[in-house]
């Protein structure tokens, strides 16, 4: 087999795996090289999202929120249900099916789109040479024409709270519990922290949020965070914003966290589990030779331009590395568009219409500007909110928690803005990215037919909201 490819990947994550495909279907001979090793020590190709990020938290959120269903709405519908109990083991195996399919499923499309896949960890050298260590030990060293650096993020770690054994966890422990600990400790409220909070909540466990910022999910719209904010302290979650964490101490089974409350004061509590979700920073350890010739930035990430070209002609990278939002869709979309530009195509992406998800419930989900965003910028425009107390479909499944926000310019009536937090926000949340990607105006929803009933109708009252024109709430009037 040749050594020589038009691309190699490094990295086979949801940016790497997706860009090696696309380069292969444009005709491209194309290689990847992924360092992943399961717990079984397999090579596992998905990278963080689909080994112990995006897919398996979202397997947990599903089936937690199945028992909490099954425990505390049911009746509600008029189902009894009785002796209801959660087998944690099982619901961690689904978990680990789920990841292990999806995992080769990656390797069949490899094989049906002529992929060449190496299992082992890639180092891009001077020349766009790249230098591959198999798990063996074994090395050699690889050509291409073009080199696609797709190598991911790890999580963050604090000094005050280093991982320790399965007491002290990140989320990817926090993904293996094997039962339920009474008392949860989680350090950021953040995605991470809230998803994997919400799950081990439903099942049981007293969760106590510990977030250093003092406002809480500072960077989404602040009409979304306080209605969050009200839903979650209702669900149960005990969120303490100010929170600054100084110390932890393991104590047995236990550890007690030392932490500064909002008011500056000492305080300390103990936990069974003390998960740390603080954020991920670009993972490039070991992965650019010093004479590779890229550059980094004061933050580490990889300097790119809007077309994800790095300073070196021929080497791209994509994803976790490079600036903007740490998201799956994010780094396939940057593949997709990086290997139609190595295959000579017009490409680029509109980071204006990146959505982002929270997968709690309610979800929340936004794409484009928030308001204190556009009132830094001292823009004029115009809000349509609707919420989903006032949808017949959300009143029928007894999930009417939370609203559709839209922002539209004053003047031109462009859509700026989506925000939703509500049952199905992750997937209505599309429909505000598709109008957005089209120049789409708040008029232009507003004449669109939806379907009835559905959860959808939110988002075309709340463009109907706009100019004061919803139908199934009063409207406020405008000055």
């Amino acid at each position: 087999m040749s050594n020589k490819f038009d691309v190699i990947v490094i990295g086979g994550g949801p940016g790497g795996y997706v860009a090696a495909i696309r380069a292969a279907q444009l005709g491209l001979k194309a290689a990847c090289i992924e360092k992943w090793l399961d717990k079984d020590n397999k090579p596992r190709l998905g990278g963080t999202c689909l080994n112990v990020g995006c897919i398996p938290s979202k397997a947990l959120l599903d089936s937690s929120h199945k028992y909490h269903d099954a425990t505390e709405e049911f009746k509600v519908h008029g189902i009894g249900v009785e002796g209801v109990s959660m087998d944690v083991n099982a619901m961690v195996d689904r978990k680990d099916n789920i990841v292990n399919q999806l995992t080769g499923g990656i390797a069949g499309l490899f094989k049906a789109n002529g992929v060449t896949s190496f299992e082992g960890f890639g180092k891009l050298l001077a020349n766009k040479k790249v230098e591959f260590t198999a798990h063996d030990g074994s090395v050699e060293t690889l050509e291409a024409d073009n080199v696609i650096l797709a190598t991911g993020s790890v999580p963050v770690n604090i000094p005050p709270a280093p991982r320790t054994g399965d007491i002290i966890v990140d989320n990817e422990g926090a993904l293996d519990f094997r039962e339920v600990p009474k008392r949860l400790g989680v350090i950021g409220a953040g995605v991470i922290g809230l998803e994997l909070g919400s799950v081990w909540k439903r099942l049981g466990s007293e969760v106590v949020v510990l977030e250093a910022q003092d406002q809480f999910l500072s960077l989404c719209d602040q009409d979304l965070a306080k209605e969050a904010a009200k839903i979650f302290k209702k669900q149960g979650l005990d969120i303490r914003v100010g929170a600054r964490v100084t110390g932890s101490e393991v104590k047995g089974e236990e550890v007690e966290v030392t932490f500064l409350d909002a008011k500056g004061e000492e305080q300390k509590q103990t936990f069974d589990k003390l998960i740390v979700a603080v954020g991920r920073k670009p993972f490039t350890d070991g992965c650019l030779a010093g004479d590779s010739g890229v550059n980094l930035d004061e933050r580490g990430f990889v300097f790119v331009d809007e077309q994800c070209a790095t300073n070196v002609p021929g080497v791209f990278a994509i994803g976790d590395i490079v600036r903007g939002p740490m998201l799956a869709h994010k780094a396939s979309e940057e593949g997709v568009m990086v290997a139609d530009i190595i295959a000579g195509h017009k490409a680029q992406m509109n980071y204006d219409c990146v959505p982002s998800v929270i997968y709690t419930h309610p979800e929340l989900a936004w794409v484009g500007k928030n308001e204190q965003q556009l009132k830094a910028e001292g823009a004029k425009f115009k809000v349509g909110k609707f919420p989903f107390a006032a949808s017949g479909r959300a009143m029928a499944a007894n999930d009417t928690d939370g609203f559709v926000k839209i922002i539209a310019d004053e003047e031109t009536d462009r859509i700026l803005g989506c925000h939703i937090i509500g049952g199905h926000a992750a997937d209505l949340i599309a429909q505000a990215v598709i109008a957005m990607e089209f120049g789409s105006t708040a008029e232009d929803i507003a004449l669109t037919v939806f379907a009835h009933p559905t959860v959808s109708e939110a988002v075309h009252e709340a463009a109907l909201a706009v100019d004061g024109h919803a139908i199934h709430i009063a409207n406020r009037k405008r000055k």
